[in-house]
């Protein structure tokens, strides 16, 4: 099974309803099958905030629910009894409004909203007769699209010359040529891929910048590695007709030049990149994300979890992305992690973190940022009993994978990376995650991206100006 498949994607949804804190991994696979139309169903999973506070304190719809599974049945209850009662206590529910929000349970799921949030219900957008003398209000306008094509892109609104031309235009069809060709002009614009353009703000959140520590160009009071090339490389899995998967796979560096701004390909970065061709991850494995989220760390589960978050969305400290694996956390550092307030989070986020077990950060001037084999027993062997026990295979969506480069394959194929992806031009473009009437959109755009586009950026933007959530004022 491929992960993101309907049969893999709740398949280790850890649902804490039986009393004591137990992972019940048969719970996504009945929730979708019961709901299979929800949005939350659709290449995603819902994180364990559906019914949860915190593991394993339930919110109002996990309580409401609680009192539904079989009620008076010895807990805890199998995996098999729990799938056989699971669907019954949804239906017994659905009317029932959790959250006193106004709106059933039943209709929050459908739409995708929260049912234990009064602050998340579905939003009735439609048009009540409005009207505006310079654009069709709540339709599709293409002169409304063409000025907000070039704030977006370009950085600057059209000339009252090229307003003119535009609205002289005969018929949509030249329009939407002429649009789409506006696009790609502004594609290649400094508003948009140079130094701190649009690019590198959709970049931000994923590398973090310090200024303080950076190296090179911009130096601070601390140099200690240059994100400018994590910015360079991610700009170029966005542009032209580049893979957006190589932001995690690339086994090489991007080189950036000025004036103008581009982005070119090149085999080493020898003075501010230090690990070795055979290892390299993308951005996973830079000298910046070593430095900044492996530091000092022996199982750097900090470098796990941002990567995790920042190119697949799934934020596991909102219980998001719980996929759990057997038999763990190990707890190889001997964090206490197998506590049970802990171990629902960590029986993902260890196994993610093994393959960046020989990582190293900045530990050691010697070894900083570098791959080294036997890292653990180089520099953290007197940590922990069992530490140097640490595997270097792990687990990701449910999948095995030997090491760091596997992970980004697994996760750069997946629906996640797809849907984080086009989650983040969305935001960029409209100010806002999809919202449950733009989900039917939404969800044709990020399917597009990753099968007939071949996760290229380009085509997924020119979708995304297509669609009536970007191009209806």
């Amino acid at each position: 099974m491929t992960p993101g498949s309907p049969s893999t994607r709740w398949s280790a949804f850890v649902v804490l309803l039986a009393g004591a804190a137990l992972a019940k991994p048969p719970a996504g696979g009945v929730f979708c099958a019961t709901y299979p139309s929800a949005p939350e169903c659709v290449g995603k999973q819902p994180s364990c905030a559906y019914c949860h506070v915190a593991p394993p304190q339930r919110n109002v719809f996990g309580a409401s629910l609680e009192a539904k599974l079989v009620p008076g049945a010895s807990r805890p209850l199998s995996d098999g009894d729990f799938s056989m009662a699971l669907p019954a206590a949804l239906k017994a529910v659905e009317a029932l409004d959790a959250d006193g929000d106004g709106v059933s349970n039943l209709v929050e799921l459908q739409q995708g909203t929260h049912p234990a949030d009064p602050g998340s219900k579905p939003v009735d957008r439609a048009c009540q007769g409005s009207t505006n003398p310079q654009f069709s209000v709540c339709r599709y306008d293409l002169r409304y699209v063409y000025k907000k094509v070039l704030l977006d892109f370009c950085g600057a609104s059209p000339t009252f010359t090229e307003t003119k031309a535009f609205t002289a235009m005969t018929d949509d069809a030249s329009r939407t040529a002429f649009l789409g060709t506006e696009l790609d002009r502004c594609l290649q614009s400094e508003f948009w891929r140079g130094k701190n353009g649009q690019l590198w703000k959709v970049a931000h959140p994923k590398i973090r910048p310090l200024g303080s520590l950076k190296e090179g160009e911009d130096k601070g009071g601390v140099p200690l590695a240059d994100y400018y090339d994590d910015y360079a490389l991610f700009a170029y899995s966005q542009t032209d007709d580049h893979d957006a998967r190589e932001v995690l796979t690339a086994d090489f560096f991007v080189r950036r030049t000025t004036n103008p701004t581009r982005y070119t390909r090149v085999a080493d970065l020898p003075l501010s990149q230090k690990v070795d061709r055979a290892h390299r991850a993308g951005n996973m494995t830079t000298a910046w994300t070593l430095t900044y989220f492996v530091m000092f760390t022996a199982l750097p589960r900090n470098a796990a979890s941002q990567m995790y978050r920042a190119y697949l969305g799934l934020d596991i400290a909102k219980q998001e992305g719980l996929y759990s694996v057997p038999n763990e956390p190990q707890d190889y550092d001997a964090k206490g992690v197998q506590a049970a307030e802990c171990a629902a989070c960590h029986a993902t986020l260890d196994p993610l973190t093994y393959p960046f077990r020989n990582y190293n950060g900045i530990s050691s001037a010697m070894y900083a940022t570098r791959y080294i084999p036997n890292r653990l027993e180089l520099g953290f062997s007197t940590l922990a009993p069992r530490i140097t026990q640490t595997p270097e295979a792990g687990v990701i969506f449910g999948q095995r994978v030997n090491d760091l480069r596997e992970w980004a394959t697994v996760a750069a194929n997946s629906d996640a990376f797809a849907i984080s992806t086009t989650t983040d031009y969305w935001k960029l473009l409209l100010g806002h995650h999809p919202r449950p009437d733009e989900n039917a959109e939404f969800v044709a755009t990020w399917k597009r991206f990753k099968g007939e586009h071949q996760h290229r950026v380009q085509k997924l933007l020119h979708d995304i100006v297509k669609t009536e959530a970007y191009g209806a004022p």
